[in-house]
């Protein structure tokens, strides 16, 4: 079974069927209509069911000129050409700045670049440095690694003042012991350049820690050699998470897409589902918007979008990370659908140095739940259900195909076999649309009776 690459990370299966229907090619005429004022480089384009939406939020505002690993097939209707460089390493976890560089300069010879963007969290840094020597709009390296890096991210949060669980960056077993002690339990232990909560594990006492130190310090070791010099071990946080995507435009921050996070069973922190409104109050909400600007004031993101995870606790909202990309599992196409608000083209608005255009022309609630099988196993069939089946339902979709081996964590994570769509008129009607379809979502399968080790790796 060969993987996919999904938001960055590898996951088992293949494609299912075709995401949503392809356009004709009018955005890609409008596009080469305009290439001569200019194009967008993309960097980086991951798994169509989760990206293409963006692409073609892109090419409603910007001629895109695509760089990437493969030759471009699906995402031709919008771009007006590709470049096909080595994106990563031989290991699938450093990005390539030089050779980036090197493609980027050879479309800057034949095309006037206006900007660059990437929604790939392992590629954000590389994208910066692209841009830096482009002299175009965009998050500088600084701010980028200021984000990727979450042990920088907490120094320079902590700095300014900024609300965030409190937290120590500890070498071995002994430093993370007597950080957890100094802390208080339970705590968390995460590594520092993972993402998708790979790593991440609760600990509610000294043992249940020595288990969590070795998942965070295994998955460290997976990935980026740049993170690799230490583990977080933070303050649990008590409340609702919720992630927030912004566009950051000469140094102001508007909020675009809030959306509620449901995470799996402790000790891990999968996300299994989020739901969008976009009637919720959070969206205006004056203390979230200010420690949001404030946040990515101190960390030096100027121009971009982000992706903020934040906890409502008793003490107010409190930063959990943020990214230096649009957010991952479809969340910002539940903002679109909730909204109207296109991430897609606002990121290349902001990328291209316009004034982005945020006002919602929806009042919908939007869903998406992912389905986990019951145990470690071998996928011998997915059944979905059809849209048609239940009132509110979008899309129902499997996401490995029969034969892939799915294990829950800690062996790995993200362990998903399908997932199912939802759009109604506020949260509760969508809720109901989103436990009806799962309901009918089937899973054949094989158990798998011997235990795999922990790689530190989600796939």
């Amino acid at each position: 079974m060969n993987p996919i690459v999904l938001d960055g990370l590898t996951w088992l299966g293949g494609e299912a069927r075709e995401a949503r229907p392809r356009p004709d090619d009018e955005p890609k005429e409008r596009a080469m209509n305009r290439a001569d004022e200019g194009v967008v480089l993309l960097i980086g384009s991951g798994w169509r069911p989760y990206r293409e939406y963006l692409l073609q939020g892109f090419a409603r505002h910007s001629p895109l000129w695509l760089i990437d690993e493969r030759p471009a097939t699906w995402q031709l209707p919008y771009i007006v050409g590709s470049s096909v460089v080595g994106l990563l390493d031989e290991q699938r976890v450093v990005a390539d700045r030089q050779g980036l560089v090197e493609a980027a300069l050879q479309v800057a010879q034949d095309c006037k670049v206006t900007g660059v963007l990437t929604y790939e969290e392992l590629l954000v840094t590389a994208t910066a440095y692209v841009a830096e020597r482009l002299g175009v709009r965009g998050l500088t390296v600084a701010g980028a690694e200021n984000c990727r890096d979450k042990s920088r991210s907490r120094a320079t949060l902590a700095q300014a003042g900024i609300a965030q669980p409190g937290y120590a960056l500890v070498r071995d077993l002994a430093e993370a012991l007597e950080a957890a002690d100094r802390i208080g339990y339970p705590v968390v232990s995460k590594p520092r350049g993972m993402g998708a909560s790979v790593g991440v594990v609760q600990a509610d006492d000294p043992d249940g820690l020595r288990a969590a130190f070795e998942v965070a310090e295994r998955a460290r070791r997976a990935g980026p050699p740049a993170y690799e010099d230490g583990v977080l071990i933070e303050e649990l946080l008590v409340g609702p998470e919720i992630s927030i995507d912004g566009a950051i435009f000469g140094g102001e921050y508007r909020p675009f897409c809030v959306a509620r996070k449901h995470l799996g069973v402790p000790p891990y922190f999968e996300e299994v589902g989020h739901l969008v409104d976009a009637a919720d109050p959070l969206a205006s909400d004056p203390e979230l918007r200010a420690l949001l600007s404030h946040a990515h004031r101190a960390l030096g993101v100027h121009d971009g979008v982000t992706h903020t995870e934040v906890r409502l606790t008793e003490r107010g909202p409190v930063i959990i990370e943020v990214n230096a990309r649009l957010g991952g599992d479809l969340i910002p196409y539940l903002g679109k659908l909730a909204t109207g608000v296109d991430p897609g083209l606002v990121a290349a608005q902001v990328a291209a140095g316009v004034v982005p255009d945020l006002e919602a022309t929806s009042q919908q609630c939007a869903g998406i739940r992912f389905l986990y099988p019951p145990q470690d196993c071998r996928v011998l069939e997915v059944r979905v259900p059809e849209p048609a089946s239940v009132p509110g339902l979008l899309e129902a979709r499997a996401i490995v195909q029969p034969g892939a081996e799915l294990r829950l964590p800690p062996s790995t994570h993200l362990c998903r076999h399908a997932y199912v769509l939802a759009v109604a008129p506020g949260p509760a009607e969508c809720e109901a649309a989103l436990d009806q379809a799962a309901a009918l979502v089937g899973l054949r399968y094989e158990p798998l009776d011997q235990a795999q080790p922990y790689t530190g790796r989600p796939w």
